[in-house]
């Protein structure tokens, strides 16, 4: 099979978009409850949760069409992101307490949801590396008589 005909949904590959579209569930629900009944109690909290939902769900949808080398650097873009706000937010969430009694997805680097927070974006920039779009192959010049 040409790399170019091989599925680039298989494997560890829809796993890994599976795991990614039950985070975008989890986020975006927790962050609906938050914010609908007690956003006031935590506005910054709250809102880092939502925010949280958006890359999961940008994320979910740019790995499954990451086959385009457009949706492939969206994916990039959101998995790095994601790697960075789980890292930000879980040092904070150690470092300075207060802001955050109440916790978020990415909140003590995702130990409300078993640490997948930390650990998903390593998989995932994994997977982009080793699964790089194919690149068009360009049509052979026609020979050119003497």
């Amino acid at each position: 099979m040409s790399p170019s005909a091989r599925p680039r949904m298989t494997g560890i590959g829809r796993v890994l978009v599976v795991v990614y579209a039950i985070m975008a569930l989890a986020a975006t629900g927790r962050s609906f409850v938050q914010i609908v009944q007690r956003f006031d109690e935590a506005p910054m909290a709250y809102t880092l949760s939502a925010l949280a939902a958006v890359v999961y769900i940008v994320a979910t949808l740019a790995l499954v069409f990451a086959g385009s080398p457009g949706w492939y650097r969206v994916a990039w873009a959101a998995i790095v992101f994601e790697l960075v706000g789980v890292l930000v937010i879980g040092t904070l969430s150690f470092a300075l307490p207060e802001l955050f009694a109440h916790p978020t997805v990415w909140s003590w680097f995702g130990a409300g949801y078993l640490f997948v927070p930390l650990v998903l974006p390593f998989f995932g920039l994994w997977w982009l590396i080793t699964h790089r779009p194919v690149r068009a192959s360009a049509e052979p010049a026609p020979a050119v008589a003497p």
